[in-house]
């Protein structure tokens, strides 16, 4: 069989295929190797729109001295999603069965997305949680009565949690920035990913839907810590 030139365009046009998908497969971080043996490894936990409600809040919405329902525990110690929900109501539309969760903080926080922004007629902006100054507010609407809150909406930055110990032996501290390595066919690299180390932590990422989606993750989905 005579070879030609094309022929020889398209080996090598598939060897080269193979050690590119070869190298992101290498890449790419597997469960094999979980954060226990490798502290750069980190699971995914994707966020899905919901609020935190400060007592004064939740007396307001669901009745005077009303208790949050735990319906199912998070990683972070201590805290849980509860079986309550909201309706949230912008100058454009509103989004109903917001969930709440628990524990009750000082200060009511509705974490959305940049698209239910748009729903919403509201603007989030790009914050850590607690960082509510100059944030825009929305309504509240509860099984006994509604809220309007002038502040307190924001699109969470992602972050990961993890133990002080941990940090350190990443070279890391609270507050930090890094980037993070995802694999998969939709990977890349998520860059400004803030470090939250603090005691009474659990290892895990955090990040909202759309970013999952735009990378193709999932929860507990591993990723890797980049390290300079």
């Amino acid at each position: 069989m005579q070879v030609t030139g094309n022929m020889i365009d398209r080996i090598v046009a598939e060897v080269l295929a193979q050690g590119r998908a070869a190298a992101k497969e290498a890449a790419a971080p597997t469960a094999a190797a979980g954060p226990e043996a490798d502290p750069a490894l980190v699971p995914i936990g994707v966020s899905n729109r919901h609020i935190h409600l400060s007592r004064q809040d939740m007396d307001a919405l669901f009745g005077p001295g009303a208790m949050l329902t735990r319906k199912k525990a998070m990683k972070q110690p201590g805290q849980y999603a509860a079986e309550e929900t909201v309706i949230i109501r912008g100058a454009k539309g509103e989004i109903g069965k917001v969930r709440v969760l628990g524990p009750l903080r000082k200060d009511t926080q509705v974490e959305i997305s940049i698209a239910d922004g748009f729903v919403l007629g509201v603007k989030p902006p790009l914050r850590m949680s607690g960082k509510l100054g100059d944030t825009p507010g929305i309504e509240i609407v509860g099984p006994q009565g509604t809220v309007r809150k002038d502040s307190g909406v924001i699109a969470a930055m992602r972050h990961i949690h993890m133990l002080p110990e941990t940090a350190a032996r990443l070279g890391l501290a609270n507050g930090d920035e890094v980037s993070v390595l995802v694999g998969g066919p939709r990977g890349g690299i998520m860059h400004h990913v803030v470090i939250r180390a603090a005691e009474a932590s659990a290892t895990e990422m955090h990040i909202d839907v759309e970013e999952a989606n735009a990378f193709g993750l999932k929860n507990d989905d591993l990723v890797r810590i980049l390290r300079d």
